[in-house]
């Protein structure tokens, strides 16, 4: 899949956002509780998403791996990947400065003045504020609960934002 330059970019992470790390009581989680590790996804989850109007790009540590393990249980195609640059002592130190998470300046980067939304379980306060700072409201970061991952709710506040200007 070749990214669109008109359509904004959705930054996917996994552990913890398609990926729940433990079971949702409440239920609302799109993914099943129950099996191995990588059960956890269903179909549901990979039909919200590439429903979406925008280009979807794994933003996690699976890398690669992402599209041979995950995409075919979710049924997306294979997926662009951000490839982490190796970090530096002043980049570091910077970032721990600002409190951010050490994906922020990449996915920035990555975006290069695109639009974009990024879904992870990490994101903080300092996070936004960085981008916000940087991006001029180009971005959105949504953070997902961990414990129960990606919601059709989550789904739902991402597809308003896509569609909007």
């Amino acid at each position: 899949m070749t990214p669109d330059r008109q359509r904004p970019l959705l930054f996917l992470d996994v552990d913890g956002t398609l990926l729940p790390f433990g079971d949702d009581p409440s239920g609302a989680g799109l993914g099943a509780r129950t099996g191995s590790y990588l059960d956890r996804f269903t179909p549901q989850v990979g039909h919200g998403l590439a429903a979406l109007p925008c280009d979807l790009i794994w933003a996690t540590t699976w890398e690669q791996e992402a599209n041979v393990e995950l995409a075919p249980r979710l049924g997306l195609p294979s997926l662009p990947v951000v490839h982490w640059p190796e970090p530096t002592a002043e980049r570091e130190r910077e970032d721990q400065w600002f409190g951010l998470h050490w994906k922020t300046r990449p996915l920035a980067e990555w975006a290069a003045g695109r639009r974009f939304a990024w879904v992870d379980d990490e994101i903080t306060d300092a996070d936004r504020e960085w981008v916000s700072t940087h991006c001029r409201d180009h971005a959105l970061l949504h953070r997902v609960e961990p414990s129960r991952g990606l919601t059709v709710e989550d789904i739902a506040v991402l597809d308003l934002w896509l569609r909007g200007p």
